[in-house]
């Protein structure tokens, strides 16, 4: 298991730094799909978005609290199925923080793991990009090139079609 909150990794917790594994775990493999997907730059707000949002889907979804690089592979359906377009994952995502946080997930999650994946929540809900509005009627945008209207969206409703779209071109 990715360990620990407060104390150390042995279990003593004699004040050692504490690293939030199971989450970084998350991240990396979210950015490597991303990356691998070459959807857009990794420099880019959309990445970000799309990183965190594929982190939250990984780390939330390991119900056992083992990450590990073998099931990546096996968790592939999994995540794409919490990632579809019809599927209320942001409620989903409240549901298993709150769930980790009251300690009803049936597993120990370390504080700083917990921490980062609010924080990750926080900036997808708060942090608005501006984004094609895919609601626009078409024809309708006069001007530009290819450029048609564009709404500010919360940074979650860009990520998590990047993210799923990701696990699709893996």
């Amino acid at each position: 298991m990715l360990h620990r909150g407060r104390e150390s990794t042995d279990g003593t917790g004699d004040g050692e730094l504490t690293v939030p594994m199971a989450w970084l775990y998350a991240e990396y493999i979210a950015d490597e799909l991303l990356r691998s997907g070459d959807l857009m730059p990794p420099t880019s707000f959309e990445f970000r978005a799309g990183r965190d949002a594929l982190a939250l889907t990984v780390f939330l979804s390991d119900t056992e609290g083992e990450l590990s690089g073998i099931r990546v592979i096996t968790q592939l359906e999994t995540w794409l199925s919490l990632t579809a377009y019809d599927q209320p994952w942001q409620e989903w995502v409240r549901s298993r923080l709150a769930d980790l946080a009251g300690g009803t997930a049936g597993r120990e999650v370390p504080d700083p793991d917990l921490d980062l994946a609010r924080e990750a929540w926080r900036w997808l809900r708060e942090t608005e990009l501006l984004a094609p509005d895919l609601n626009a009627v078409p024809g309708g945008a006069a001007g530009g090139e290819d450029e048609g209207p564009k709404v500010w969206t919360p940074a979650w409703q860009l990520g998590l079609p990047l993210g799923h779209l990701a696990i699709h071109l893996f």
